[in-house]
């Protein structure tokens, strides 16, 4: 009996057996690459690597775009269609305790955030749009470095990353421990929250611990201004509205029988508009500076605004939503997929232009920056077809 299958099934399956048929490669090459992590801005290796390969497969290859990263561009046809497709490349300050026989040879520094695997899926689809292409357009590929401290994209854009390599639209992916091996999560609208950082100094009047009266102690302030925090999202924001305000740090005081002259608090907020944002940010000014008025001290407060919302456009998240459909079976699309309360540099390169940043599951790993994290090889094949995928219902 012949089953007939549509155009479309054959070509998801052809290209499937391509991407097999070297994806044992892009395993070894991931795994070096994550036995050589690179710090953000200092990805010289990992780079020379990504431009090598984007050479050899026929690329327009511009390197230090934005410090250490790398556009390749691949056109095809006579369309003035173009998309743009990134990847992050550098890792974090952090101790390897995988004990895995290709772990980080770089001490203290780590691939703990699978930005590994995901230089590696966007090489192995690289490699087979260049050999086995059938879209008409241009697609650059982004290697963007230093997403780790949130400045890599900016400074991309800053170099005029769109201006060189202009893009229709512009997509992301990233893997997520917890979340099924190679499920695919998309969220339209806010779908990971701003970052931004306080810094308070709790200026208060030192002395001796055994006359506290004679003293304005900054420790008793600290910890009413962090208590005073609380009702910053609980009592000030909308219900319907998330907002994050985290003392993560405080730190004051050396001896036990004095009392210091200051304590320090550091903060993390985050959220997914920028009304809220600019309401966190009044609010915990305000909280501070009265609080520590009220028993005579002084709160200075550094604000330091990180980066944005990220927000996807709805069209290309429902247009990278149904790729994913008509490529995979309809259970490796999560519905409802949440919104992650963790931060994207991704999201200075949506403000650009319009586009989309998902997920695929990493399966029951470690969490990410972790240092028992390792990125999950089995994923790098659906991943890679599906850029390739999107790519060519991209432009036809």
């Amino acid at each position: 009996m012949n089953i007939q299958r549509s155009p479309d099934v054959n070509r998801k399956l052809e290209i499937e057996a391509g991407l097999a048929s070297f994806i044992d490669e892009f395993i070894a090459l991931r795994r070096d690459i994550h036995t050589h992590p690179e710090l953000a801005f200092k990805e010289t290796r990992t780079s020379a690597l990504v431009a090598d390969y984007l050479k050899q497969w026929g690329y327009d290859v511009t390197t230090g775009v934005g410090g250490s990263g790398v556009v390749g561009t691949l056109k095809r046809g006579n369309s003035g269609k173009s998309i743009g497709i990134r990847a992050d490349m550098d890792a974090l300050p952090i101790i390897e305790e995988t004990g895995l026989d290709y772990a980080s040879s770089n001490s203290g520094v780590m691939h703990a955030c699978g930005h590994d695997g995901h230089t590696t899926i966007l090489l192995a689809a690289a490699r087979y749009l260049a050999q086995f292409s059938r879209f008409s357009g241009t697609v650059h590929l982004i290697f963007q470095p230093a997403e780790e401290i949130g400045a890599g994209a900016r400074r991309m854009i800053e170099e005029g990353l769109f201006e060189r390599f202009p893009c229709d639209a512009v997509y992301g992916l990233h893997n997520w421990p917890g979340v099924p091996a190679g499920k695919f999560g998309f969220v339209t609208g806010p779908a990971m929250a701003s970052v931004d950082r306080a810094r308070i100094r709790v200026n208060g009047r030192g002395g001796h611990g055994a006359e506290p009266h004679k003293s304005v102690d900054p420790v008793v302030v600290a910890s009413s201004i962090v208590l005073a925090l609380q009702t910053v999202v609980a009592r000030n924001l909308d219900p319907l509205d998330m907002g994050v305000v985290t003392v993560a740090s405080i730190h004051g005081g050396d001896a036990l029988n004095v009392i210091p002259a200051h304590v320090d608090l550091g903060i993390t907020i985050r959220s997914f508009s920028q009304t809220v944002r600019e309401e966190l940010r009044r609010r915990i000014e305000a909280v501070a500076r009265s609080q520590a008025e009220s028993f005579g001290a002084v709160a200075d407060v550094n604000y330091q605004w990180g980066f944005p919302a990220l927000i996807n456009a709805k069209a290309e998240t429902e247009f990278a939503r149904q790729v994913a459909l008509n490529t995979f079976a309809k259970d490796t699309v999560i519905e409802d997929f949440r919104p992650r309360t963790a931060s994207e540099d991704f999201a200075f390169m949506l403000e650009q232009k319009p586009g989309t940043y998902f997920f695929v599951g990493n399966g029951d790993s470690a969490g990410l920056h972790s240092p028992n994290y390792n990125f999950n090889d089995e994923i790098l094949l659906p991943a890679a077809l599906f850029w390739v995928r999107l790519t060519e219902a991209s432009l036809i």
